[in-house]
C-alpha cells in the first residue's frame, strides 16, 4: 500500500540507525573510559565482583603500610640490640683486663671507668631505640602486632625483647653469676672475674633475644612480598573482568562510523520513497 501517512521503510531505517547510534555511543564511552564495564548498569554482575576485589586491594594497603610499620620498628630494636651486643663485647675485654691480679690501682680506675661509660651506653642505645612511638627493647616494651590480612582478623606478632639494665637478658643465670645494672663495676679484682661470667651469660643470652627479633623481621618482610604480590594479581583479575580491548574497540568504532553513515543514506532515500506518490496527481 502507498501511503502519506506510513512510511514503513523510513520506520525500520531509523530503528536501524538509532541501533548503530547506541552501539557506537557504548564503544566510545569503552574507549574513552578504558573499561568494557564502567558502571553497574554495563553489567551489573560483573561490577559487583569487580567492586569487592577492589575493596580487598584496597584494604591490603593498610595491611601493607601496618606490616611496613611492623618491621620498621623491628629493624629499629635490632640496630639497638646489636649495639648492646658489641657494648657486651668491649666489656667482656675491660673486665678480663681488670682480673689481672697485677694491675695497679689507676689502671684498674681507668677500665673500670671505660666499663661504666659502656654499661651506661648500653640504656642510651635502649631507650633510643623507638620507631612511632614503639620500643621493642626496653622494660615493659611494645610488642608488634601487624595486620596480616585485609579483614584484620590475622596478625603477625613479634614479642618484645627487654635489653634494658638490670633485665633478665643482661642476668646471669649462674647461682654465682650476677646482672650488669646501673651499679655494675669491675672496681676490684674480685668483682671483674665475676663480671666476666655475666657478661658472657649476657652476650648469650642477647644473642638469642637478637634472632628472636631477626626471625620476626624476616617473617614480616617475607609477608610483606607475598601482600604486594596478593595485590598485584587482584588489581590484574580486576582489569580482566572490566578493562576493554582498545585495539577490538578501535576496530569496532570504525565499522559502527561506517555503518552510521549508511544509515542516514538508508533513511534519506526511504524519506523519498513517497515522492513518486505527487506525480499521481498532476
Amino acid at each position: 500500500m502507498n501511503s502519506v501517512n506510513t512510511n514503513v521503510g523510513a520506520m525500520v531505517a531509523l530503528q536501524n540507525l538509532n541501533s548503530t547510534q547506541s552501539d557506537l555511543a557504548t564503544t566510545q564511552n569503552r574507549i574513552n573510559t578504558g573499561l568494557k564495564v564502567a558502571s553497574a548498569k554495563d553489567n551489573g554482575a560483573i561490577w559487583a565482583i569487580a567492586q569487592n576485589q577492589r575493596a580487598t586491594s584496597m584494604s591490603l594497603n593498610a595491611v601493607k603500610d601496618s606490616l611496613q610499620r611492623g618491621q620498621s620498628t623491628v629493624d629499629v630494636a635490632l640496630a639497638a640490640g646489636e649495639t648492646v651486643s658489641d657494648l657486651l663485647l668491649q666489656m667482656k675485654s675491660k673486665a678480663l683486663a681488670a682480673s689481672d691480679t697485677t694491675l695497679d690501682s689507676n689502671s684498674r680506675i681507668a677500665l673500670n671507668d671505660d666499663f661504666k661509660s659502656l654499661r651506661d651506653q648500653i640504656q642510651k642505645a635502649v631507650d633510643n631505640a623507638e620507631f612511632n612511638g614503639a620500643n621493642m627493647v626496653k622494660s615493659s616494651g611494645t610488642t608488634v602486632m601487624a595486620l596480616a590480612n585485609s579483614d584484620g582478623t590475622q596478625l603477625i606478632t613479634v614479642l618484645t625483647q627487654d635489653l634494658s639494665l638490670g633485665s633478665a637478658a643482661l642476668t646471669s643465670t649462674a647461682a654465682t653469676g650476677g646482672t650488669i645494672d646501673e651499679t655494675a663495676s669491675i672496681g676490684t679484682q674480685s668483682a671483674a672475674q665475676a663480671m666476666i661470667a655475666t657478661v658472657n651469660t649476657a652476650i648469650i643470652q642477647v644473642s638469642s633475644a637478637l634472632s628472636k627479633l631477626g626471625t620476626g623481621s624476616r617473617s614480616i618482610s617475607s609477608h610483606l612480598n607475598f601482600v604486594s604480590k596478593l595485590q598485584d594479581t587482584l588489581d590484574a583479575g580486576v582489569g580482566n573482568l572490566v578493562d576493554a580491548d582498545l585495539a577490538k574497540e578501535s576496530a569496532r568504532l570504525q565499522a559502527l562510523q561506517t555503518k552510521q553513515q549508511l544509515g542516514v543514506q538508508a533513511l534519506s532515500i526511504a524519506n523519498q520513497s513517497t515522492s513518486p506518490l505527487m506525480s499521481l496527481f498532476r
